[in-house]
């Protein structure tokens, strides 16, 4: 069982920057590929980021690419999001997920196993 807690969200102006955390509970976290999504309301959960076991590899949104950073500290069991140059459309919650390291489409929600509780992001105009 692994267990996501995510940590960070906040209330930011247009154009500021905020650092989500996720730490996982459990074995193997070096093995597990990361992902951090998002809800806003009204709308369907989306992704936003992902990494790679050994965090060698990483994917992004077309909406985040450029602004985002997703990095993990497998010493510490935590991934990272850096979100920076912040939009209003970046209004959220914001989730923290695991899945297999291989395999799959890591931009589908439906591959990753496990699930954080989510931390709100509000961006201001």
């Amino acid at each position: 069982q692994v267990q996501l807690v995510e940590s960070g969200g906040g209330l930011v102006q247009a154009g500021g920057s905020l650092r989500l955390s996720c730490a996982a509970s459990g074995r193997s976290f070096s093995s597990a590929g990361m992902g951090w999504f998002r809800q806003a309301p009204g709308k369907e959960r989306e992704f936003v980021a992902a990494i790679t076991g050994g965090g060698g590899g990483t994917y992004y949104s077309d909406s985040v690419k450029g602004r985002f950073t997703i990095s993990r500290d497998n010493t510490k069991n935590t991934v990272f999001l850096q979100m920076n140059s912040l939009k209003p459309e970046d209004t959220a919650v914001y989730y923290c997920a695991a899945r297999p390291n291989f395999g799959g489409n890591w931009f589908a929600s439906r591959t990753y196993n496990y699930w954080g509780q989510g931390t709100q992001v509000t961006v201001s105009s």
